[in-house]
């Protein structure tokens, strides 16, 4: 961002892009922080530092006292370990699959001009004032599918600004906000309630035997916070984030231009080939006997679920074929082999930055430091003898802390709920209640924090309209979201509680 074109500055976080951008490259940084987690480990390990705590088995889904010690990376078993998993932690690290899966299908579409023409029609008919809080809307609503939103809305929500003639980097931060830090929020479920109920169901019955949590217990609070979510980063991104960017100035390649008549019918045959090909998937998910669906009809846990990356792939594949091939852009396979590669292409400075991000994360969590943060955290939060609304506010901070180091929201909940589900049960707090609480704090941090797998991909999003954009700017970015988000949806949180609205279908705020 060139500060010259900044017509509102605002030193604060003008400061924090500066800084972030001023530390090394993000390769260098995630090596710095990977030297640090083995001289920090070895120090615990000598100490003998270790937590014990009731934990949810993920894969039994039991409640079991778990005793877990730092484990040292400077020891034999260590060094082993780093040497011996690095392939490993690279090729399994959860951004990566996806992202270049993902890429095949929308580089093509990208490449072939079928998004830029689509993004070019729509934006001549689209109400400007709406543009914000569909983008934000879509990003909440995108959570549904996993990690569809970080991979194509994303990228998709600077090109939009950027065809409305706004800065792009505000579309990108609208896009993540709803996507990341509205990750809770949705009016639909998501794959992430059947997994947290399961644990909060394991680590309630550590007091009541026979309580149960579904996956509907806080379908009531999520809905109305989707709304919440777009009108405050709505407000963020027109009010702060963009008049603190002011004017962007693109590349001539990246400008949307007035579509041709061979553009148009390219776009008409494209479209209808879009529509075919979603109304397929529609037969293969909408019947409740239907080939993508899951045990006993479900939809949640199922074979489409498990597929939306591939099938998100090919919904982008397609029409961007048939565009090319009605525009001319595409005259033979080896083209879109050609298209495909070349997508991949762009993302080279992505795959080598989540080689050394998979390398930090998978040893930082090997040495139980994320553990032993977390438990401590939870002691804390007892030792300071809250009771109702302030104690509920308190665990949605330390909720939000703890997210900055552990980013998987289920591997926080398997450490948490024992803890917190029954402390708060005694307390007279329902268990759904609970949950819906640590759902505030594990999604209002997401988008400040590196140690999130999708991070360095938006990062490296953010450099597509600046080579000099890097963590710091997309921390300043995201700061007044993740900020504003968490005050006003824990003070939401706390007005729904107070009236005593239930979470859920069927629940109780009370225990």
């Amino acid at each position: 961002m060139d500060p010259k074109h900044r017509q509102k500055p605002m030193k604060f976080l003008n400061f924090i892009e500066e800084i972030g951008n001023r530390l090394p490259h993000p390769i260098t940084i995630f090596i710095l922080f990977t030297l640090v987690v083995m001289i920090v480990s070895h120090i615990f390990y000598l100490m003998g530092t270790s937590v014990t705590y009731e934990g949810v088995n993920k894969e039994t889904m039991e409640t079991e006292v778990l005793t877990v010690k730092i484990v040292s990376l400077l020891v034999p078993e260590g060094i082993a370990y780093m040497l011996s998993n690095v392939v490993s932690n690279f090729t399994s690290f959860v951004a990566l699959g996806p992202v270049l899966v993902a890429m095949l299908g929308v580089g093509v579409a990208e490449k072939t001009g079928y998004i830029g023409a689509l993004m070019t029609n729509t934006v001549t008919k689209a109400p400007r004032k709406l543009v914000t809080p569909i983008v934000v809307l879509i990003g909440v609503l995108s959570n549904v599918a996993a990690s569809v939103g970080y991979v194509v809305l994303v990228p998709l929500g600077a090109i939009i600004f950027l065809g409305f003639k706004r800065h792009p980097l505000a579309g990108l931060s609208a896009a993540f906000a709803g996507v990341a830090g509205g990750y809770s929020a949705n009016l639909f479920l998501g794959t992430n309630d059947p997994i947290l109920s399961g644990m909060t169901t394991e680590a309630s019955r550590i007091l009541d035997a026979g309580y149960t949590v579904n996956p509907t217990d806080n379908w009531f609070f999520m809905f109305a916070s989707t709304f919440l979510i777009v009108l405050i980063s709505t407000l963020v991104t027109d009010k702060i984030v963009e008049p603190r960017l002011g004017t962007f100035t693109p590349d001539e390649n990246k400008t949307m231009h007035n579509i041709s008549n061979g553009e148009k019918k390219g776009l008409i045959w494209a479209n209808i080939s879009l529509l075919s090909t979603i109304g397929a998937i529609a037969l293969l998910t909408v019947p409740k006997n239907g080939v993508l669906r899951g045990d006993e009809g479900s939809l949640i846990q199922s074979p489409f679920m498990s597929s939306i990356i591939f099938l998100m792939m090919v919904v982008f594949l397609i029409p961007g074929i048939v565009y090319g091939i009605v525009t001319k852009t595409i005259k033979n396979d080896k083209d879109i082999a050609n298209l495909m590669t070349s997508s991949l292409e762009t993302m080279a400075g992505f795959i080598v930055l989540i080689f050394f991000a998979a390398q930090f994360i998978a040893l930082f969590n090997y040495t139980n430091l994320g553990t032993l943060i977390a438990v401590k955290g939870a002691g804390f939060l007892q030792s300071i003898h809250l009771d109702g609304i302030p104690l509920l506010i308190a665990f949605i901070i330390i909720s939000a802390f703890i997210n900055l180091f552990i980013a998987a929201d289920s591997a926080k909940w398997a450490i948490m709920a024992p803890v917190f589900v029954p402390m708060f049960m005694q307390m007279g707090i329902a268990p759904e209640v609970t949950q819906a609480a640590y759902r505030i704090g594990d999604s209002a941090t997401n988008i400040i924090s590196p140690l999130m797998p999708f991070f360095p991909l938006v990062v490296a999003f953010a450099q597509r309209y600046g080579k000099n954009n890097g963590i710091g700017t997309v921390v300043s970015l995201m700061l007044p979201h993740s900020i504003v988000i968490l005050i006003c949806w824990t003070i939401f949180f706390a007005i729904w509680y107070f009236i005593g609205i239930p979470v859920g279908p069927g629940t109780s705020l009370t225990y």
